[in-house]
């Protein structure tokens, strides 16, 4: 069966990404527990305006957004895909976009950060060319923290 995927440019705002934030920080308490508060003041992005949806034949399945961190540099904050479509390559798929949409508007470098236990999120972000990088403001001291960076010029040049 050919399963049509559908990416929709949207805001905070919309219910579609509400839905799929509260899954995220349901499965981000149930994983991390206690550590999971130092990190949920981190996870809010109130007002964002570059919120990314991707549907499966009309139903959500994945979200990203990204937030300006910089002159040149965004952060990509609130990735999630829900459980029955994870390693189909819907991950990957909203990372590129977000990452194409910062490129779109001039942004050189991405960033983001993840937690040193989310393996399958790890391994996503450098297969997608992220490295590994030091923690930066509300991360430094962190241990639980990974973040990483990435180029997005050679993206720039195919635009």
């Amino acid at each position: 069966m050919n399963e049509k995927l559908t990416i929709k440019r949207t805001t905070g705002s919309d219910p579609d990404f509400e839905f799929l934030i509260r899954q995220l920080d349901n499965e981000l308490w149930n994983e991390m527990s206690e550590v999971q508060a130092t990190y949920d003041q981190f996870n809010k992005v109130p007002d964002i305006d570059t919120v990314l949806l991707i549907y499966r034949n009309g139903n959500v399945i994945a979200c990203g957004c990204f937030k300006k961190y910089g002159n040149d540099t965004v952060e990509i904050k609130r990735m999630f895909t829900v459980k029955d479509e994870r390693g189909k390559g819907v991950a990957a798929k909203v990372l590129n976009e977000l990452e194409k949409w910062a490129a779109e508007l001039n942004y050189r470098y991405a960033i983001l950060e993840t937690g040193i236990k989310l393996l399958s999120a790890v391994r996503l972000y450098n297969k997608s060319g992220y490295t590994v990088t030091e923690n930066y403001d509300q991360y430094i001291g962190l241990e639980q923290s990974v973040c990483m960076k990435k180029e997005l010029i050679a993206l720039n040049k195919q635009l």
